[in-house]
């Protein structure tokens, strides 16, 4: 990859890192702890929030997986590894980066992963 293309998907990176924090900041609240007391809450309407608290919660693993993987590109760019593949070490096509950003396998090993995942 040349400086440029590096430096537009360091931009792209830290831009989706900064999405990522956004999102988390706003969804805290709804990952807070059902009450209990049936009273002040019916029990469908707790019901409900607790659905509402399980699907906040996996939304927060994934944004966890996702900063993850932001911060591995991003040391792969800093270490000159960025856009090979893991497993064969060819380069990654240019538009699945681009799609992408943090894949770390190209289209042929990705394939052939998941035939041998099914």
């Amino acid at each position: 990859m040349d400086a440029n293309a590096v430096s537009d998907m360091r931009s792209r990176l830290l831009a989706l890192r900064a999405t990522l924090e956004q999102v988390a900041a706003t969804g805290a609240a709804s990952s807070a702890v059902v009450e209990l007391d049936q009273s002040a809450v019916g029990r469908l309407s707790r019901m409900d929030a607790m659905q509402a608290q399980a699907m906040s919660q996996a939304s927060g693993r994934r944004r966890e997986h996702q900063q993850h993987s932001i911060t591995a590109a991003l040391s792969r760019l800093d270490r000159g590894e960025f856009g090979y593949c893991r497993e064969c070490g060819e380069p990654i096509a240019r538009k699945r980066l681009e799609f992408d950003p943090t894949a770390v396998l190209c289209i042929g090993c990705a394939s052939n992963r998941e035939r041998a995942e099914n």
